[in-house]
């Protein structure tokens, strides 16, 4: 049997490709939309894909379950469970908690483990060749290294309303019967650490039931079946839902469109993007770091530091449902400006037209940043701080409002329209992305140099 990870680090995603040696049948779990690396990891190992499923309908990124099968042809399977209201809107075979998929010698048998999600399964794997019961399992957003995953999205994401209760206690009552299989099975999550789908994610590629059930910090909980206890402590601390979260869950119950094999970005002559600026028919995205943005951008460009997190902040910075305006990417060469376009497609964001290497001839601004010593002098209308909720609470600047970076172009009613906004995160990555984000948006912004860092290390210098 050959059980390969595929990990994002972007996203701190993973999928899976399990496969029959045998026979030469593959079936991969949770693939991501830019399927190139399956179909290469599949041909490495001289098999073919004749599978692709999903462990749960996701809020993190877009499925390339439709993408990977129209590329080989494979069967889809989904989940069936979860009641009318969480039912696919595509075709597909629907699996039921026993349901089993067979890969030649090799079992592949959906468990219903809702509370992530109403619909969630998890898969455990059984290699008949070598063993007559499962040795491994594919947990998803269920069972994480040291962390169950949370249920609490479709309440803060997906317009939910206090269905966090409910989905705790079925992930209570999922962990019973996850800590009754044998000790040996190997777990092999759905995200590592970074992930926001929990709240303290382990790195560790793999763990075993058996580690969690007696070192994880719900153990305790299960062995004194002790549900009231558990719940509060889920619930407590979880981190902000980024607010593109809602637009994933939709899109992927509905089904993502089909991409097809994508050309490499095209080059765009510099005077040609100048004039699309002038026209809005263009925006311009500066893949650099914030401090080279500070000294200088194209004017209405959007920051999105890539490509290795392109997914994530592109994402906080454009929304696809609300626009469809075509994006230039900075990039050094074609190569690189595919890669950052790779990324920003697992978050639906599909309008990548092409890529410059170079500002020469473009509009430049320089955006505003503002010493911490001058903080109280500008007469700012918000001092706004775009860390999450478990940052601020943490330690924030005296007088500031928290609205994560991942929530606020969602949030813009909550912002004043006139006067200045003075922003922060903790180093100023983050908050570089949603200044340009605000700025786009007509608001009149201004960056703290060096964020809450650069704050705290004044007053302690001051001290």
């Amino acid at each position: 049997m050959l059980l390969e990870r595929i990990y994002d680090e972007d996203l701190a995603q993973a999928g899976y490709l399990i496969g029959c040696q045998a026979k030469g049948e593959a079936l991969v779990v949770d693939a991501r939309r830019d399927v190139q690396h399956y179909l290469d990891l599949a041909a490495q190992h001289g098999m073919t894909i004749t599978g692709v499923t999903e462990t749960h309908i996701h809020a993190d990124y877009l499925s390339g379950t439709r993408e990977l099968a129209a590329a080989t042809g494979a069967q889809m399977y989904v989940s069936g469970e979860g009641g009318e209201d969480w039912q696919y809107g595509f075709d597909a075979t629907r699996l039921y908690d026993g349901d089993a998929i067979e890969l030649g010698n090799i079992t592949v048998q959906a468990v219903h483990t809702p509370g992530h999600t109403p619909e969630h399964i998890s898969f455990l794997v059984t290699d008949g060749a070598f063993a007559d019961e499962p040795g491994y399992m594919l947990t998803g957003d269920f069972v994480f290294s040291g962390d169950v995953g949370r249920p609490d999205l479709l309440d803060e994401a997906a317009g939910g309303v206090d269905t966090r209760f409910g989905g705790a206690k079925q992930i209570f009552a999922a962990l019973q019967k996850f800590a009754q299989l044998p000790g040996h099975v190997q777990v092999f999550p759905g995200h590592g650490s970074g992930s926001a789908c929990g709240k303290a994610l382990g790195a560790l590629p793999s763990t075993s039931v058996g580690y969690e059930s007696r070192f994880a910090w719900w153990a305790q909980f299960v062995d004194d079946d002790d549900e009231t206890g558990f719940v509060a402590e889920l619930l407590d601390g979880q981190p902000d839902a980024h607010a593109y979260f809602g637009r994933m869950k939709r899109q992927n119950k509905e089904g993502p469109a089909v991409l097809g094999t994508l050309d490499a970005p095209a080059l765009f002559a510099n005077s040609e993007v100048a004039s699309l600026i002038e026209s809005g028919d263009v925006v311009v995205v500066d893949t650099r770091a914030a401090d080279e943005v500070h000294g200088g951008t194209v004017a209405g460009a959007l920051n999105i530091p890539g490509p290795a997190k392109a997914a994530t902040f592109g994402s906080w910075a454009y929304d696809p449902e609300r626009e469809d305006t075509p994006l230039v990417l900075l990039a050094t060469d074609a190569e690189q400006a595919a890669d950052m376009r790779d990324h920003l497609v697992r978050v639906g964001i599909d309008t990548v037209a092409g890529y410059i290497t170079d500002f020469d001839g473009l509009p430049m601004v320089t955006p505003d940043v503002v010493d911490p010593s001058r903080l109280g002098t500008l007469d700012e209308a918000l001092l706004l701080d775009v860390r999450n909720k478990t940052e601020h609470s943490g330690g924030h600047i005296p007088g500031s409002e928290q609205l994560s970076a991942g929530r606020v172009l969602w949030n813009l009613d909550q912002l004043p329209t006139d006067g200045l906004i003075v922003s922060y995160c903790q180093s100023g990555t983050r908050n570089s992305v949603a200044a340009s984000a605000l700025r786009r948006a007509g608001y009149r912004v201004a960056e703290l140099d060096g964020s809450y860092a650069g704050w705290l290390e004044r007053q302690t210098v001051a001290a």
